[in-house]
């Protein structure tokens, strides 16, 4: 059986992924709390598209969400 993980029990996104990810983008330093900012909008996102691609998903009779799914989200809603 497989194992569902509820959004409360996955890894959240760490501001350390946030800084280097900023820091390689122009070389500058960013403060904690607006690294953590960043990261609560990307998890908000990524919640946003899983939903609307495991919707989609079920919608084709899949048990597995594929890029295109993903894509669709692109498409449908921008970004």
């Amino acid at each position: 059986m497989r194992k569902i993980l509820s959004a409360e029990s996955m890894k959240k996104i760490s501001k350390a992924t946030i800084k280097k990810l900023v820091n390689n983008s122009g070389g500058v330093m960013i403060s904690d709390s607006a690294a953590a900012a960043i990261a609560n909008l990307l998890e908000k996102k990524a919640t946003r598209i899983a939903k609307y691609a495991v919707k989609r998903a079920k919608a084709k009779k899949r048990e597995s969400v594929i890029a295109e799914d993903i894509e669709s989200y692109r498409v449908r809603f921008g970004d």
